[in-house]
C-alpha cells in the first residue's frame, strides 16, 4: 500500500461551487445533473458552509406531508435558502495531508466531504468515495 499518498492524488480538482445567495434550485440542479452529493458553499471568495443533497431532501421531506409532491421543490425551496440550510463551521483539509490521516478524520467525525484548501483558497474536494477507491486500487 502507498502510505504517504497526499490527498491531492486522488482529490476532485474541478469542484462545483454554490454562493450563499444562490436560491435551492441551482444546488439541486447540480447535484442531478454532475450526480454529486456534496457541495462547497462560497461567500466572498471564501468557504462558508457545506450542502449536501442529504440537507435537501431532509428539507423536502419534511414538506412532503402538507403539500402536494408536484409542489414540494418551489415550496421548500420558497421557505428556505443555502444559507439557511447549509453546514457551518466547515472542517477542511489541505492538499499535502495523507489520505490516512483524512481518512481518520471521517472515520472520528462521521463526515462524508471536505473541501480542501490551499492559502484559504478552495483547490478541491475529497469524498469517502475517494479514499475508498483510493483502498480498493491498492488491491488490483
Amino acid at each position: 500500500m502507498k502510505e504517504g499518498t497526499r490527498i491531492s492524488a486522488i482529490m476532485t480538482r474541478n469542484v462545483v461551487t454554490v454562493q450563499v445567495t444562490d436560491p435551492l434550485e441551482r444546488a439541486e440542479q447540480y447535484f442531478k445533473k454532475k450526480h454529486i452529493r456534496h457541495i462547497p458553499v462560497i461567500e466572498k471568495g471564501l468557504i462558508t458552509g457545506m450542502l449536501s443533497y442529504n440537507d435537501l431532501l431532509r428539507i423536502s421531506f419534511a414538506d412532503s406531508y402538507s403539500v402536494a409532491d408536484d409542489f414540494t421543490s418551489d415550496s421548500v425551496y420558497d421557505m428556505f435558502s443555502i444559507d439557511q440550510v447549509m453546514v457551518r463551521n466547515v472542517t477542511s483539509v489541505t492538499p499535502n495531508m495523507t489520505v490516512r490521516s483524512v481518512a481518520r478524520i471521517f472515520a472520528e467525525k462521521e463526515f462524508h466531504a471536505l473541501p480542501v484548501v490551499e492559502d484559504d483558497q478552495l483547490v478541491g474536494i475529497i469524498t469517502t468515495t475517494d479514499v475508498i477507491n483510493f483502498l480498493l486500487d491498492q488491491y488490483e
